[in-house]
Parts: structure tokens; C-alpha cells; sequence
């Protein structure tokens, strides 16, 4: 029993570790990669009610940069495994929901610890090696935004049971944030390994039980998240993991009538396509499902013309080609002034022409291979049609090659036509397009930001004047979850800038934030009264 209000550690941001030739954190990187690299390859079963569970379906696991080197299979599923998921989550439910909150915290306080520590490598050199991160990009995202994660949602859960509701005399006003009545869903990209851990996480903190089904691309580094919760103590049913055909787990999942919460991060058509099922078997759940998602971006860079021209140049070849343009927030469309266009691009195409490319394992690549063939293919059609239009031109990149990787060229395209397909689709790859105004068309161009495309989920204003600053955040509240000013529109840090986007970008519920947590529970007010009226007439009532 909890007789205590219990005041949990502070948290901080993880550091993030620099990788310099020489440094402990390099060599032991390297070694982990290496070790990974040579090692037979893995059998990743699906982790259902603590049960390791393998099939004879098995698919195989491949590098983005070296597709024909087999690192693992994993054990592909069938809808016997959803419910088996299921089951074992409902039966995990009774007893997680009903431990004290510290007991959950404690535990993902402790899966911090590890991965700072001793799973800290092993997760990094998984995620560079199945997701094609190189060294620095993998240790944001898979070390210490995980981490981060870990450490301040445990906070956040805090936060909001505290909030309670005030209370008169004689009345005693209370707040139970009670678990979500069911399990919830969740289903996860490939792009962030944290992000794949978060969605599981935060529903569990809260009390609730999961089904997780990670992207077929992202499973390697994703059995190492199941280790990492398991040996944190995350007790078995907790958090169930399937490697399921998307459909086949739908089909069991929105049918079923203790289907609680989808948290899910993709791509818009696909959430749409998961709304419209919960809303045709609204009457088979017994409680209105939670909805949560984080969908696709067409992220801006706006340039003032009193902008430093190094300074956006810098912004768009990170925002834009870190980890390969497969970041939600990837800069993917920037609009720049005509009187800052020459220096600007001659910036960008020197910096495109200097990265390298290849594999994770030479840590002086910038870039590495897209995450496989079907997105090769979707990203090179892009460039294609590029190259056959005549109101755009590539004027850096616009190469290709899959024979041994699927390896993209950074590529900058320069439009006259403000609504150029590449300015309005989305296109998860290294591909940002240009359009150059006139420095007098700056409110006009405003306007132009925001209403193209179907998008509002990072954006980037840059300028040293500050009254265009103030015009921009005001022109442009709607247009980004995420805005920033003098600085890249990717790289959201856990504590600091809550993650979402609303219109086709999501649904906003800030992951990162006390408000993401809250979506996971389902509150009951309490009151007591001490000493309850005996009598049903009011003074009033009184001749």
C-alpha cells in the first residue's frame, strides 16, 4: 500500500555523446556495430504474454545500405497471434492497472538507467544497422530521446495526478486518473526507435496494457526495446509485441470489443483509413476509443530578406538530409528571397557536394540509405518527374543507386511554380524544393506557406528583424505544431518542445508532454461529503 506522496527524481536531459576519432563512446560504438554486423543472424520472435513465440513464416532482415546481407528473420504472424495478444494483455490488465504508480514509474525510471548505461551501444549500433542511422543521428534518437522519454513522461504521469480539483467545507474533492478500460494499440514507424518505445511507454505508465506492432523496418532494433523492457522489470501481458501483416491485425484489433486506444505515428492516409474503421465498430466497444496520431509533414523553411544567408543555407542542409529526409520534420519546402538566393545557394549546393555517403559503419558519412526498396522507388520518381518538367530543375543530387544500397542523393530542386508537386507532397526522402520570391512579396508569400498543402506540422522562420518575426508567428499559427525561429525545424528535444502537428499532421497530442499522457486515462471524481443533510428542505423553503 502507498502511504506517501512520492517525489520522484528530476528529470534532465540525456547528454548526447559526441563520437570524436579516439573517444570510449566511438570504440565501443564501433565494437557494438561490428559484433552485430558479424554475429549469425537473429531470430526475432514475437514477445506475447512473456512468451517468445516463432513461426514458421519467416522474414528476413536486411541492411537499407547493404540489402543483400541478412542480419536476422523475423517471425511474421497470423491472426491467431493478435488475439493471443490481446488475451494476454486483458489478462495482464487486472493486476497492472491496480499497482501503485510509483512501482510503474520505478520501472521505467530503471529502463532509463539501463540505456544510458549497458543497452546503450547495443541500441544505437541496432538502430544504425537496421535503420541505416549513422553514429550521431542514431544517438539522438535511439539513446537519448529514449531516454529522455523514459525520465519525463514519469514526471508528466506525476504532474497529472497531482492536478485535483478544489474542495468546500465539509467536502472532501477528489481526482483518480483510472487506466483506459481495454487495451490500447499501438502501432509504430521506422523512423525513430524512441518514438516506437514512447508509444508503448506512455500508455503503460498509465496503467494500461499494449499491443504493439512495430514497422517491418524497424523490428531489429525493436527486439532490443522487448529486452530492455523486460529486464526493467515491465511484468508479462504488459506490452505484447506482433510482427503481423498491418490488415490482419486490423482486422482483429478494430473488431474487438475491449479495443481501448490506438496510438499510432505513420502516414496520414494510413491514420485515416485506422479512423474510419474505429468509426464503422464505434457500437461494438464498450467505451469510445482514444485517438491518438502523429502523421505526415511538408515541413517549411521561411527566409526574411534580413535573414543571415549561412545560417539558412545550414538549416536546410540538416533540416533537410539528416538521416536521409525520413523525419517527420524534415525540412522538405523552403522559400527564400531573391536578394539572398545567390549566397544562399551557393552554400547548399557546396555542402550538398560535399557530403559522403554509405554505410553507418564509416562514421564520416553524412548520409546513408533510405530505409528500403519501396521507398527507393517512390523517392526516385520524385527526381524523375523532376527532371522531366520544365518549371523546375535539380541544381544539386538527383542521383540514385539500389545495387547495393538504397542509396538517394541529397537532392535541392528549384521551382518557379510556387504549388510544384515536390512543394506540396510529401515525399520522406532527401529531396527539398525551392521556390525563390520577391523580397516585396513577403506577407503575400506568408500566405503562400500556409496554405499549401494539406500539412501543419514543423515550419522554420529566419530573419533578424523582428518585426517579420512577430508577422510570421502570427500568419503562421496554424500552419506548424512545432515552429521555430533562427533554427531548423527538425530535432524536437523531449522537455523542451512537446512533438505534433494538427491538420493532416495529427492529431497535436505533444508527445513529450503531460498532454500525451493524459490521453491515456480516464478520470473519476470523487466526492465526499462528511456530513450529508438530513433533511430534503432548503432554508428557502422557510414561511
Amino acid at each position: 500500500m502507498s502511504n506517501g506522496y512520492f517525489q520522484i527524481p528530476p528529470p534532465l536531459n540525456e547528454p548526447v555523446k559526441g563520437y570524436t576519432p579516439g573517444s570510449p563512446e566511438r570504440i565501443h560504438l564501433q565494437d557494438a556495430y561490428n559484433e552485430l554486423y558479424n554475429s549469425n543472424p537473429i531470430d526475432v520472435p514475437m514477445f506475447i504474454g512473456g512468451k517468445e513465440i516463432h513461426t514458421s513464416n519467416k522474414k528476413p532482415l536486411s541492411p537499407p545500405h547493404e540489402h543483400q546481407k541478412i542480419i536476422g528473420y523475423m517471425n511474421y504472424g497470423d491472426q491467431s497471434h493478435v488475439k493471443m495478444a490481446i488475451d494476454a494483455a486483458l489478462k495482464a490488465r487486472e493486476q497492472w492497472s491496480q499497482m501503485s504508480w510509483e512501482h510503474r514509474a520505478a520501472i521505467f525510471l530503471k529502463a532509463a538507467e539501463l540505456l544510458a548505461g549497458p543497452y546503450r551501444a547495443k541500441m544505437n549500433a541496432a538502430t544504425m544497422l537496421g535503420q541505416s542511422k549513422n553514429a550521431f543521428q542514431a544517438e539522438i534518437d535511439a539513446a537519448c530521446e529514449m531516454i529522455d522519454f523514459f525520465r519525463f513522461n514519469v514526471a508528466y504521469a506525476a504532474q497529472v495526478y497531482r492536478d485535483q480539483p478544489g474542495s468546500q467545507p465539509g467536502i472532501w474533492n477528489r481526482m483518480e486518473y483510472r487506466p483506459l478500460e481495454g487495451f490500447v494499440f499501438a502501432l509504430t514507424p521506422f523512423n525513430f526507435t524512441s518514438i516506437a518505445a514512447n508509444l508503448c511507454l506512455a500508455p503503460a505508465l498509465m496503467g494500461n496494457v499494449v499491443v504493439w506492432k512495430p514497422a517491418d523496418s524497424q523490428v531489429y532494433s525493436a527486439k532490443v526495446i522487448m529486452d530492455l523492457f523486460k529486464e526493467a522489470g515491465v511484468p508479462d501481458g504488459v506490452i505484447n509485441m506482433i510482427t503481423v501483416d498491418g490488415p490482419v491485425a486490423g482486422e482483429v484489433i478494430f473488431k474487438h470489443p475491449d479495443f481501448a486506444g490506438l496510438h499510432f505515428t505513420g502516414s496520414t492516409a494510413v491514420f485515416k483509413h485506422l479512423w474510419r474503421e474505429i468509426g464503422n465498430n464505434i457500437d461494438i466497444y464498450r467505451s469510445y476509443p482514444r485517438i491518438v496520431g502523429e502523421t505526415g509533414g511538408k515541413d517549411f523553411i521561411v527566409a526574411h530578406p534580413s535573414a543571415n544567408a549561412s545560417e539558412v543555407a545550414t538549416a536546410i542542409s540538416r533540416g533537410a538530409f539528416e538521416f536521409q529526409g525520413q523525419k517527420c520534420s524534415a525540412a522538405s519546402r523552403a522559400y527564400i528571397p531573391q536578394s539572398l538566393w545567390n549566397d544562399i545557394k551557393k552554400l547548399i549546393v557546396a555542402d550538398a557536394q560535399s557530403f559522403k555517403m554509405g554505410s553507418p559503419i564509416d562514421f564520416g558519412n553524412f548520409v546513408n540509405a533510405v530505409i528500403d526498396q519501396r521507398a527507393f522507388k517512390k523517392i526516385a520518381g520524385y527526381i524523375d518527374y523532376v527532371k522531366s518538367q520544365s518549371d523546375a530543375e535539380i541544381i544539386a543530387g538527383g542521383g540514385y543507386d539500389d545495387s547495393v544500397g538504397y542509396f538517394i542523393e541529397p537532392t535541392i530542386v528549384v521551382t518557379t511554380n510556387p504549388y510544384f508537386k515536390t512543394m506540396v507532397e510529401e515525399i520522406f526522402g532527401p529531396v527539398i524544393t525551392i521556390y525563390v520570391y520577391e523580397d516585396s512579396k513577403w506577407q503575400e508569400t506568408l500566405k503562400l506557406v500556409d496554405n499549401t498543402g494539406v500539412y501543419a506540422l514543423t515550419g522554420a522562420i529566419f530573419s533578424a528583424d523582428r518585426y517579420a518575426i512577430a508577422e510570421a508567428s502570427k500568419a503562421l499559427e496554424n500552419a506548424a505544431g512545432n515552429f521555430y525561429i533562427n533554427d531548423k525545424p527538425t530535432g524536437a528535444v523531449v522537455g523542451q518542445q512537446p512533438f505534433g502537428g494538427a491538420r493532416g499532421s495529427g492529431t497535436n497530442d505533444k508527445a513529450g508532454s503531460y498532454l500525451n499522457l493524459i490521453r491515456w486515462v480516464s478520470p473519476r471524481t470523487i466526492k465526499e461529503t462528511f456530513v450529508p443533510p438530513r433533511d430534503y428542505r432548503y432554508p428557502f423553503l422557510n414561511s
